[in-house]
């Protein structure tokens, strides 16, 4: 599988700029130079910056450069730190990874032509910092729309190349970035194109109680338990569960079992592999989530996957917040 440089170990930062209050006094103070400097002392290379078109565009598509004042900051406290940045669109105008089932970009020309211009300023802006900063062009598309979703990836990437040759740009592919679905994507011929998932396996453990998940208020697991206690809280709520009928043990092997399909893929088209997110919710026991990381940390290192953690603070899945101040120090070797 392609190398590369620059993004193997990083960290979110997401409820910044975006799933956030877009008010000053938050952009102003959630974040500063010395956040940045700590996740650099983990031995990180890269954050990766979620941001809402609310934060640097008006209802009406007009950008804002006080918005874009804060991703100019964060580009250049990274670069004082030696990391690099993925800008992230984490929600656009007619698209919202939250509301699946009520997104309009799809079906609507408008929104469609306002992404791809927003990716051109993008490009426009930054494009000049080379291989410093990279671009994801959309968090997670939730639904199955793989024809409008191939077509606006070609038009966005025609808009920032018109800009810039050589900054990597990250794609994902449908159902929330599955490892199963980056086969359908139809991409130009460009090297540096980066083949994008997530991976929050498995998600009985890494998403036990979240309450905006079906189901899952009530859940509570343990890493590693067995793979018939997965399969028997799989069955009972009726989802959720997988993976587990692939392996006979919880471990690695049910780790880089699911991420085949990714790295397969990434191998035959000669592309490199990112892992955009993956974290354990703060429901969860502190040595589970040790035992997590330490191992989907191994497996990353294996395979020689890229990636970013969820998420630095807050957002339920902070790592430096109090639930896990016991572990942190396992997590952060482990990222």
């Amino acid at each position: 599988m392609k190398n590369r440089i620059g993004y193997i170990k990083g960290v979110n930062l997401g409820g910044w700029l975006s799933q956030c209050r877009y008010e000053k006094e938050h952009h102003d103070s959630f974040i500063s130079e010395a956040d940045i400097e700590r996740i650099a002392s983990w031995g990180c290379d890269h954050v990766r910056l979620p941001v809402d078109y609310e934060v640097i565009e008006t209802e009406d598509g007009r950008y804002k450069d006080e918005g874009f004042a804060y991703i100019d900051n964060c580009i250049e406290w990274c670069g004082r730190h030696g990391l690099n940045v993925v800008i992230d669109l984490h929600k656009a105008a007619g698209y919202n990874f939250a509301q699946p089932g009520k997104n309009v970009m799809f079906v609507d020309k408008g929104y469609q032509d306002r992404f791809v211009r927003l990716w051109g300023e993008i490009a426009r802006r930054y494009g000049s910092f080379g291989k410093r900063v990279a671009f994801e062009l959309l968090n997670e598309v939730v639904e199955q729309e793989i024809d409008g979703w191939n077509d606006l990836i070609g038009r966005a990437i025609s808009a920032i190349r018109a800009y810039t040759a050589d900054t990597e740009i990250i794609v994902g592919g449908v159902q929330w970035n599955s490892v199963h679905t980056l086969k359908y994507l139809v991409l130009p011929d460009d090297e540096n194109i980066v083949l994008n998932f997530h991976f929050y396996e498995p998600f009985l453990f890494t998403h036990q109680g979240a309450r905006w998940v079906d189901k899952m208020a009530d859940v509570r697991m343990e890493y590693p338990a067995t793979i018939e206690e997965y399969r028997q809280v799989a069955e009972k709520f009726g989802s959720y569960g997988s993976g587990l009928y692939a392996v006979d043990k919880m471990g690695k092997a049910f780790f880089a079992n699911l991420m085949k399909e990714a790295v397969d893929e990434a191998e035959k088209r000669g592309l490199a592999l990112y892992c955009g997110e993956y974290g354990v919710i703060d429901h969860a026991d502190t040595q589970s989530v040790a035992r997590w990381y330490k191992e989907i940390h191994s497996v990353f290192e294996d395979i020689g996957i890229g990636r970013a953690a969820w998420t630095y603070k807050s957002m339920s899945f902070g790592i430096i917040d109090p639930h896990y101040a016991e572990v942190e120090d396992v997590i952060t070797a482990n990222l």
